[in-house]
Parts: C-alpha cells; sequence; structure tokens
C-alpha cells in the first residue's frame, strides 16, 4: 500500500522516528563518502507551481544520490494549464514516475491529486502546509538537543503552513509548541483545537515574550509568503513586535537555537545579528533538507 505525506497529520510517531532514524544513517554515509543508490532506475517528479531554492534542489540532489533520476515540471508547461483534471494527470504520472513531489497552492488540489494517484505524493508546500521541511527542522532540533523530550520549542510570527505543521508535529510528538501570532493572523482555531485535544502543550498567544519565555528553541518565517506580497506594507506593521532579536533572546534558555526556513528579510521578521549570531543553526538546518529528503523518499519510494 502506498504512504503519502500530504501533512504531518499523516505521519503516527512510529513514522517519524523511522524517517529521522533513516535521514540521520543516511546523512553521516554521506559525511564518510559512502554511497546509496537504493532507488537506482526509479523517477521521481517535481511538479511546482511556486518558486523554490532549498525544496526543488534538495529533492533533486537527493534522487540524485539516491540514484533516481528528478523530472522538473513546472505545471504551466503541461495540460493542467489547459484545465485537464488533476486526476487525470496522476493516473498518467503513476504510469512513468515512482513517486512526486508537489509544490502548489491548495492543499485540496494535492489531496485530489494523491487520492487518484497510485505512487507516493509529498507535500512540496502548500498554502496550508510545510511538512517536509518541518521533518528537515525536526531532524535538525534532535542533532542539537539529543532529543526533542522536555523541550520547549516557540514559533514567532505569522500563523501560516510552516505554523500549522509545526502544531502538527506537536500534536504526534508531545513536545511542548508556544506560538506567538499577531491576533489576525493566528493559525485556524478549529485547527488549534483539535491539535490541542491530543497535546494540551500546544499554546496561542500574542506576546512573543511570553512564546519565547525559557523556549529551546526560537524559529521564525518572512511575514509575508509567497502570494502575499500585496500585503507586504500592512503585514510589515502587525508584525513589527514579532521580530526575532537579542533581545527577545535574552528571555529564551541560555543554550537556546534559533531556526528559520529561508529565504529570510534580516532587519524583518530576525535581525542580521541574530540570524549570523552564534546561536543561529539555520544553515545546518537548511543541509539537513537534503538528508531528510533523502529519507521520504528511501522510504516512500524503495519497494
Amino acid at each position: 500500500m502506498k504512504k503519502d505525506i500530504l501533512s504531518l497529520a499523516d505521519l503516527e510517531l512510529s513514522d517519524f522516528t523511522r524517517l529521522f532514524n533513516r535521514a540521520a544513517e543516511l546523512k553521516a554515509r554521506h559525511k564518510k563518502g559512502i554511497p546509496d543508490r537504493t532507488l537506482t532506475g526509479k523517477s521521481l517528479g517535481l511538479i511546482f507551481d511556486k518558486p523554490s531554492t532549498r525544496t526543488r534542489i534538495s529533492f533533486e540532489a537527493a534522487a540524485i544520490q539516491l540514484g533516481a533520476a528528478p523530472i522538473f515540471i513546472h505545471s504551466g508547461d503541461t495540460q493542467m494549464a489547459r484545465n485537464e483534471p488533476i486526476e487525470d494527470t496522476a493516473r498518467v504520472l503513476s504510469r512513468y514516475l515512482d513517486g512526486v513531489a508537489f509544490r502548489t497552492f491548495s492543499q485540496e488540489t494535492i489531496e485530489q491529486f494523491a487520492a487518484a494517484a497510485d505512487i507516493p505524493v509529498i507535500n512540496a508546500l502548500t498554502d496550508q502546509f510545510h511538512p517536509c521541511q518541518v521533518l528537515s527542522d525536526l531532524l535538525t532540533v534532535i542533532e542539537k538537543k539529543g532529543s526533542l523530550d522536555g523541550l520547549t520549542i516557540s514559533w514567532i510570527g505569522d500563523g501560516n503552513n510552516m505554523a500549522h505543521s509545526w502544531v502538527n508535529a506537536a500534536a504526534v510528538l508531545g513536545f511542548a509548541l508556544n506560538l506567538a501570532c499577531p491576533k489576525a493572523y493566528c493559525p485556524d482555531k478549529d485547527f488549534m483545537r483539535q491539535a490541542r485535544k491530543k497535546n494540551k502543550r500546544i499554546m496561542l498567544t500574542t506576546s512573543p515574550i511570553d512564546a519565547a519565555q525559557g523556549a529551546d528553541v526560537i524559529n521564525t518565517d518572512v511575514w509575508a509568503s509567497m502570494g502575499q506580497e500585496h500585503q507586504q506594507q500592512e503585514r510589515r506593521m502587525a508584525f513589527a513586535p514579532y521580530q526575532v532579536n537579542a533581545l527577545l533572546l535574552e528571555v529564551a534558555a541560555k543554550d537556546a537555537i534559533v531556526m528559520h526556513c529561508l529565504p529570510a528579510h534580516r532587519g524583518e521578521e530576525i535581525t542580521g545579528e541574530v540570524l549570523d549570531g552564534p546561536q543561529s543553526v539555520v544553515w545546518d538546518q537548511a543541509e539537513n533538507k537534503l538528508h531528510m529528503h533523502k529519507a521520504i523518499l528511501d522510504v516512500l519510494m524503495k519497494k
């Protein structure tokens, strides 16, 4: 039976553990120069509706390093752009490919595609979720902190697709998650209510200081995501108190690490001093997309 990753709610605790362990193993072997070719002869389709640097390149490199052939597909160059039903595209690509990583706008679009596909479908970002990013971020936290046990992770900023994926992860893995978002930019109330039924330590506040208090991990993202550029000015005003800076770090744990999924706007959601400072792990975080994506492809596509 095929397995998809459309959101982190699709995963059980054992799935997280398997992916973390496999990513760590593949990373260690890669660092030693030991090649892994577990997907030789297979092909991965990359259907992207949105621009990408890290997600696209890390998925392509991951496929190549495992012996698979990545095929980049801009949906505007396909019959989907001429209103071919997405289910028909999914059925045909299932005959050509061994897996698909889909980066698009609507979560409904990827769910429709996955329901019709016979191959694994991976969410490479939608407006609602970014599961693979948070999987690689969690791998980074485990590397830096030893485990997730007893940790408090703080999210400062927009209640966006990244925030949603952190909430999904906390609901399964049980760590404390403090989200600080402006009142008009909070995650969906029903979504939060369902997550808190599984983990009462998921907290939502409008106070960055409260969210960062004693936190082991401080996490943020841009204030205006792709497709929201026309809201840039109003968002800049709403999010001004939510900057990750040296003053905010003073209330966090002394050994707190700082994360950002990139690209970053220095001087907006995070200062250059913090992003490039000694507590920042953003470059290790970015690298771990490669190793986690290898693990995802290995687990989902290997037979």
